[in-house]
């Protein structure tokens, strides 16, 4: 059972879920490459574990470029007459020849050393100082130095955590290393996975022993056991409901969990969540990069935006590409036919246009061509998950857009401000739900819910709608976004949460491939963040709220590209509480909100006043 989590973590987390993956032929592998195994030893003396899988017609007349790619997530399977059926980013780059490299980080598995969620940059004082970077470095020396018939040339890649060790490795700035791809990176811990703006993705509960428990001995096999909590039921919202409150669920399932009880014992933006932020570190970056997200990735949307930006501003001469297309969490490792996300189709053979025309051009360029050259890649590749194409740019955000205000009031998104004002009433032991999907709720991770249809939320009391009439023509939502909101409450907490829908037409026609989703009258959720607003002013030092008194809560949703089209309606909802997704607000302030007690759970009018707005880039 171990050794079955073990393979499918591997999948689901270095290259999307296991059923979004076709793996190539594993015989072409065996047949087109040898594999060795062997400790690659760091500054500090730690070894991590390497596999290395070289083409058979290698020689010094026909040398090849590695690509590496690091994981916390097992290298499996281990033995040199075993093979791995993914050895490679796509099967266009299997087949174009690399020397693939594969290696556990610090920690995990067969590698030495104790692990770290996301490893701290730390300031290189001494040869000694080691995280992420120089791990990265101490590594691609050892490899361009030792591999034989290497052309001296590394690109380095991952998806999700693997993707944070691509993005880090940039920061090693070894010379070899000329070409990065940090796929669904997590760029700051604050507002990626585990917690956005701070509030505890509670859907994630069930992810804890992978991060959590500290393995004894280098093992090829699942140290930590996933079946901590077991499936009670179809119905996933129930384990929720009765577990109680987040710290009761903490104290009866991980208590032991190292990085559970770091989650809970910093509930500000102290020295501990600031140390795991990458973003400040990105700088003077010199080699290519291009960084792929999904426009639905429920774990590290923010990630690959950011990442993106820090390096447009900070190195304006890199060659950095952003690639965003309709997809989850990194699915657009594997090719599905037909492209969904829950019940939405954006057309057909969407990831392999991206894994041939953008990812392996974009390593066969800068590994096996001059790279002082462009690749002749567009700066940015966005799905527009509206009109349902590709669409390009040559600078992101786009330069040809419009800031337009859509003011919230009387029910409706309107052009401007009003006196009035919309209430609703909050009661945290009657939370808001998530998502009608109840069976998503016993997966690993939420996934369905980015763009599940929103009907359900639209008649309850303790949910505020703003809705325009059906648009006349299309319109396109292209860059970032952000919620100003003036409010007020009855108490002395609350969290915001803000939902950009894409409301359908009554006439929608049915998709034959989902007979059973009603398309009329869909209410697409488009995009969607959760603000405490004990966070409005301050993220280090939280602030309670004064009963009965208007203040501003700015809610920063992440970037979209998406088109209202015609006979689409634009909608807004805000709530105050998401549950399961989210740990509940008390709506009483506690210094830690994370230990708040049933007790401490309080019933709120929350008032959202008619000067609030969504504001929006609008391209012209």
């Amino acid at each position: 059972m171990k050794n079955l989590i073990a393979i499918l973590l591997l999948l689901t987390f270095s290259f999307g879920s296991a059923q979004e993956q076709k793996p190539p032929i594993s015989t072409y592998i065996q047949d087109h490459y040898t594999k060795k195994e062997l400790y690659i030893t760091m500054r500090d003396g730690v070894k991590l574990f390497t596999s290395i899988y070289t083409p058979k017609d290698i020689s010094k007349k026909k040398k090849y470029p590695m690509v590496m790619m690091r994981t916390c997530y097992s290298i499996a399977p281990y033995g040199e007459d075993k093979f791995s059926t993914r050895v490679a980013l796509n099967n266009f780059m299997l087949q174009d020849g690399y020397i693939f490299v594969q290696q556990d980080v610090r920690g995990r598995y067969m590698s030495e050393g104790t692990f770290t969620n996301m490893t701290p940059q730390v300031e290189h004082t001494n040869k000694k100082a080691i995280d992420e970077s120089t791990d990265t470095y101490d590594t691609v020396d050892y490899l361009v130095k030792n591999i034989a018939n290497n052309n001296g040339k590394v690109g380095q890649y991952g998806t999700s955590y693997p993707g944070f060790y691509t993005a880090v490795g940039i920061l090693s700035n070894h010379p070899a290393l000329v070409a990065s791809s940090p796929q669904a990176p997590i760029s700051n811990f604050w507002n990626d996975d585990f917690l956005h703006n701070g509030r505890f993705m509670l859907g994630y509960f069930r992810t804890l022993p992978v991060f959590g428990v500290q393995k004894t001995t280098n093992t090829p096999t699942a140290w930590y056991s996933n079946s901590v909590i077991k499936k009670q039921s179809d119905d996933g919202l129930k384990f929720y409901t009765e577990m109680g409150t987040l710290k009761e669920g903490v104290d009866h399932y991980y208590k032991d969990n190292f990085f559970m009880q770091e989650i809970m014992d910093h509930p500000n933006y102290d020295t501990f969540w600031q140390t795991r932020n990458l973003l400040p570190h990105l700088k003077d970056v010199k080699q290519a990069v291009l960084v792929v997200g999904g426009w639905f990735d429920a774990e590290d949307l923010s990630g690959p935006l950011n990442i993106y930006k820090t390096i447009e501003k900070t190195s304006p001469k890199a060659k950095n590409t952003l690639v965003m297309g309709p997809f989850s969490h990194g699915a657009w490792g594997r090719e599905t036919g037909k492209t969904y996300h829950n019940d939405i189709y954006f057309g057909d053979s969407i990831a392999t246009y991206y894994q041939k025309n953008i990812e392996t051009k974009f390593f066969s360029h800068y590994l096996k061509g001059n790279t002082k050259e462009d690749a002749g890649i567009p700066e940015a590749i966005l799905f527009d998950t509206g009109a349902k194409k590709w669409r390009e740019f040559s600078k992101y955000p786009p330069e040809n857009t419009q800031k337009v205000s859509f003011y919230l009031a009387n029910g409706t998104l309107e052009k401007a401000a009003s006196q009035n004002f919309t209430e609703y009433y909050s009661d945290p032991k009657k939370p808001v739900i998530s998502s009608e999907n109840l069976k998503d709720f016993n997966g690993f991770t939420p996934r369905n819910y980015m763009s599940e249809d929103q009907r359900f939320a639209t008649t309850r009391p303790d949910v505020a709608t703003f809705t325009t009439e059906a648009l006349t023509d299309d319109l396109t939502f292209g860059g970032e976004l952000l919620a100003k909101l003036t409010v007020s409450t009855t108490s002395t907490d609350a969290d915001f949460i803000v939902k950009l829908i894409d409301v359908y037409p009554e006439d929608e026609p049915v998709n034959p491939d989902k007979p059973t989703v009603i398309y009329s009258n869909y209410h697409q959720l488009v995009r969607s963040e959760i603000m405490p607003a004990r966070f409005r002013n301050s993220i280090e030092k939280p602030e309670a709220m004064v009963p009965n008194v208007k203040t501003v809560v700015n809610v920063k949703l992440q970037d979209v590209m998406h088109t209202f089209k015609k006979g689409h309606k634009i909608q807004v909802q805000i709530e105050s509480s998401w549950f399961p997704l989210f740990a509940v607000n008390p709506q009483k302030f506690i210094p830690n909100v994370n230990l708040a007690t049933k007790e401490d759970y309080t019933k709120a009018f929350i008032k959202i006043y008619g000067e609030s707005s969504l504001e929006a880039a609008i391209l012209e």
